[in-house]
């Protein structure tokens, strides 16, 4: 079966005027236009084909590469608004559509908001969302604490940042835990720091426990390379200052100079830190 939203692995079946037709077992077949075939396939070789509805709603295929792919979300930018909705780019020929009633405001061109693609299955049809929280699975977590995950920076909070995990779920990255520059829309390696009873969930940026360590150990004798051997931070050092040159608490370049010094790869002076020899 050829589905809508995702990659298929197709075979080429035969030749057309306007492209390859691709299909697979099932017998149903694709278009994969002139512009899109690799140089060199032939009849029997399969491809790796992205199958989305084109301008006149035709199921067809191409080998660019969309910006997200069924039940994933991502940062787009609205390049059209109609009567009857938005468009934003997704990196192929015809934008993806926002009806209005699955828009949370009125878009603009210009703007970026994050979306949701999903599938119409009274149409058969692609669109997008911007209605975000009713994608989100709030009531069974398949992610557990201290698990590395994949975070999509959201929006600015009183608290901190709204983030979606795994493309899933929806978590909180506190303000004062946050030691580098985040911009909305990036995508960035994150951990479960705390599943709550209500089920909402807490993320770190940094590993936790002494886990975060090493790490940490690497990126210091890093940046003291680039530095000739020296940085101007020890344990006097304020939080800002630990944070401006190494993005990163003033606990943990604590616990990480303490065992890079015990592992006598630095020493710890009064004016900062040195890189042994």
């Amino acid at each position: 079966m050829i589905n809508l939203g995702v990659y298929n692995s197709l075979a080429v079946l035969r030749r057309a005027e306007q492209g390859f037709y691709l299909g697979d077992d099932s017998g149903e077949s694709v278009l994969l236009p002139n512009k899109y075939i690799p140089e060199g396939v032939g009849i029997g070789d399969t491809l790796d084909v992205f199958v989305y509805n084109d301008s006149e709603d035709r199921i067809i295929a191409t080998t660019l590469t969309p910006k997200f792919t069924l039940n994933k979300f991502a940062c787009l930018e609205v390049v059209n608004v109609t009567n009857n909705g938005a468009f934003l780019d997704w990196g192929l020929a015809k934008d993806i559509f926002v009806p209005f009633n699955e828009q949370s405001q009125k878009l603009e061109v210009g703007q970026h908001p994050i979306a949701f693609l999903y599938l119409d299955k009274l149409t058969n049809r692609l669109a997008a969302s911007c209605k975000l929280n009713k994608f989100l699975n709030k009531d069974t977590i398949g992610v557990k604490e201290k698990e590395e995950v994949e975070l999509l920076i959201g929006e600015m909070t009183d608290i901190g940042i709204n983030v979606i995990i795994n493309d899933r779920y929806k978590g909180i990255l506190y303000r004062n835990e946050i030691f580098q520059t985040l911009r909305y829309g990036d995508r960035m390696k994150g951990y479960i720091k705390k599943i709550r009873e209500d089920n909402k969930i807490d993320v770190s940026l940094e590993r936790l426990g002494y886990e975060k360590v090493q790490p940490s150990e690497e990126k210091i004798l890093a940046k003291l390379k680039e530095n000739k051997g020296f940085l101007k931070l020890n344990d006097y050092s304020s939080p800002e200052e630990v944070t401006a040159v190494l993005e990163m608490s003033k606990k943990t370049f604590k616990k990480a100079i303490g065992s890079l010094f015990k592992q006598r790869k630095i020493r710890i002076e009064e004016r900062g830190i040195y890189l042994n020899k």
